[in-house]
C-alpha cells in the first residue's frame, strides 16, 4: 500500500476561481445596460465616442508594453473597462480626438507610468476626464439631447432655474443632458445589482456615498436647513456611476470594510460641499480623485494588526 504523503505548498493558501479578466468581465456585462440607454437617448455619436476611448485605451497599452518589452495585459479586459467608463464620462457631442488623447492619458501617464494595472494612485478614467476638462473646457461642457444643446439638471440647480428642471422621471431614465454614462439612473441600479450580485463590489461604498450625499444635500439643501430634495439629488449627475462604478475601484479604495465606509464618507462629503458651494456644478469626479489620495492612509490606519507582529 502506498504511503501517503502531506502536501505543503507555499503561501498563498486561500485561492479563488476570480482573475482579473473574469472580474472585468463583469464589469462591462454590468456596464452594458448604460451602453443601450445611452446610444437610445445619445444616438450614433454615443457608439462613436465609446468605440474610440476603447481603441485609444487598448492601442496605448498595448503599444506602451510593446515599446518597454513588457508581456501583453489587453487580455485581461481592464483597458477595455476603463475607455468604457472614460466615455462614459464624457458628452455625446464631443470631437473624438478628445476621447483618443483621454485614452493615452488614462493608460500610459495614469496607470503605466505607475506600474500597471494593482499600482496607479487614482482612477484612470476620472483623470483623464479631469485633465480633459481642464484644457477643452467648453467641448466637455456642452450638452446636447434630441440633437438639441442644453443644460444639465445640476446645472439648472446651480442657476436657482427651479422652474426648468426636468420631472424626475426623465431623470431617472435618463432623458436628461449629461455624460453618456451618467444620466440613465435605472441603467446603472442594474448594472450595480449585477456587480453586488456576482460579489464583484459590496453595498458599503455605493450605500454609504449616495446615502451621504442625500442626507447632506437633504439638511443644508440649497434654499437653506432642510430644503434639500435628496431624491431628486441622488439622481442627477455622475453620483450613481461614481458611487456604482468609479468608487469601488479594487486598486484606489480601501481593502477593509471599515476603511470603504471612511473613503465613502469623505467622497460624499465632498460631492455635497462642492455641488452646493463650490463654482462646479458637479463634485463626483474631483471628489473621488481627492479621496484616492487618502487611501494609502485609511488602509493604514482601518487594517488590523497581524496576529503576533512585533512593533
Amino acid at each position: 500500500m502506498a504511503e501517503k504523503k502531506l502536501m505543503v505548498s507555499s503561501s498563498p493558501h486561500l485561492r479563488s476561481s476570480d482573475t482579473v479578466q473574469t472580474i472585468m468581465r463583469d464589469v462591462l456585462i454590468a456596464l452594458a445596460p448604460a451602453v443601450v440607454a445611452a446610444f437610445y437617448f445619445f444616438g450614433a455619436d454615443a457608439l462613436w465616442v465609446i468605440a474610440v476611448s476603447v481603441a485609444s485605451c487598448v492601442f496605448s497599452e498595448a503599444l506602451w508594453q510593446k515599446l518597454l518589452g513588457r508581456p501583453q495585459t489587453i487580455g485581461d479586459l481592464s483597458a477595455i473597462v476603463t475607455g468604457v467608463l472614460l466615455a462614459f464620462n464624457l458628452p455625446s457631442s464631443v470631437p473624438l480626438w478628445l476621447p483618443a488623447i483621454g485614452g493615452v492619458f488614462a493608460m500610459i501617464v495614469v496607470k503605466h507610468f505607475f506600474g500597471g494595472i494593482g499600482q496607479n494612485i487614482v482612477n484612470p478614467a476620472l483623470a483623464a476626464r479631469a485633465v480633459l476638462l481642464a484644457s477643452w473646457p467648453v467641448a466637455m461642457t456642452t450638452w446636447t439631447i434630441d440633437g438639441v444643446t442644453t443644460a444639465t439638471p445640476l446645472a439648472l440647480l446651480k442657476e436657482g432655474s427651479v422652474s426648468a428642471l426636468p420631472p424626475l422621471f426623465d431623470v431617472f431614465v435618463g432623458h436628461v443632458g449629461g455624460c453618456l454614462g451618467e444620466t440613465s439612473v435605472v441603467a446603472l441600479l442594474l448594472g450595480g445589482a449585477y456587480l453586488l450580485y456576482r460579489h464583484v463590489i459590496s453595498w458599503h461604498v455605493p450605500v454609504v456615498y449616495i446615502g451621504t450625499v442625500s442626507i447632506l444635500t437633504l439638511v443644508l439643501g440649497r434654499q437653506g436647513f432642510m430644503s434639500g430634495n435628496p431624491l431628486y439629488e441622488m439622481c442627477l449627475g455622475g453620483l450613481m456611476l461614481g458611487a456604482i462604478f468609479m468608487a469601488t475601484d479594487y486598486t484606489t479604495s480601501p481593502m477593509t470594510k471599515k476603511g470603504q465606509v471612511i473613503f465613502a464618507l469623505g467622497c460624499g462629503l465632498l460631492t455635497t460641499l462642492i455641488r452646493l458651494y463650490g463654482g462646479y456644478a458637479e463634485g463626483v469626479s474631483y471628489s473621488i480623485l481627492i479621496m484616492n489620495l487618502f487611501v494609502p492612509l485609511i488602509d493604514r490606519i482601518t487594517i488590523p494588526r497581524i496576529f503576533g507582529e512585533v512593533r
